[in-house]
């Protein structure tokens, strides 16, 4: 391989790796306020990480609201996921679309963005870590509607001092 062929590929990798795969499927399971299981079309589980948030672990404070909220929102829902790669324990991480509940058509297309209709209940955190990973559209919407949350005090943003769950695991671990 030559030098300038290589030196493109390097160039392009970057964008090879946060193309987007539509999966279209039904939530057949909610694990918490960040991660879901979608049925596919041929009877395939997937386990969805919705990408650019990071909600309360079980245990945590907000951390059963959380999930209670994401279920509101996908629980036995027709879902659309705009997944761009697989997490380091498999789960495929993206966005998860559904429709929005006061839809008056059917079908209803699929418009809310169900994690960052978390963030804008005060139920999960924009996951900063990871916004290199969403386009600039997106980490200024997760960003905003943060920011929103916590002026507004909804949610876990009612707490003094929320700690975030990166916070929370690392804490709980130097207990053990």
């Amino acid at each position: 391989m030559n030098l300038p062929l290589a030196f493109l590929l390097l160039l392009l990798l970057p964008a090879l790796t946060v193309a987007e795969t539509t999966l279209s499927g039904h939530v057949v399971r909610i694990v918490d306020g960040d991660t879901v299981y979608v049925l596919d079309a041929t009877q395939e589980q997937h386990k969805i990480r919705l990408a650019g948030i990071a909600a309360p672990e079980r245990g945590q404070p907000f951390g059963k609201k959380s999930k209670q909220r994401m279920a509101e929102l996908v629980a036995s829902e027709d879902v659309e996921v705009d997944w761009y790669k697989k997490g380091r324990w498999g789960r495929l991480i993206g966005t998860v679309w559904v429709a929005s509940p006061d839809c008056q058509v059917v079908p209803c297309p699929k418009t809310l963005n169900a994690g960052l209709a978390l963030i804008t209940s005060g139920l999960a955190w924009h996951f900063k870590r990871y916004a290199h990973e969403q386009s600039e559209e997106d980490r200024e919407r997760y960003s905003f509607a943060e920011v929103e949350a916590r002026g507004k005090n909804v949610g876990l943003w009612q707490d003094y001092e929320p700690i975030p769950p990166w916070e929370w695991r690392k804490r709980k671990r130097a207990r053990q």
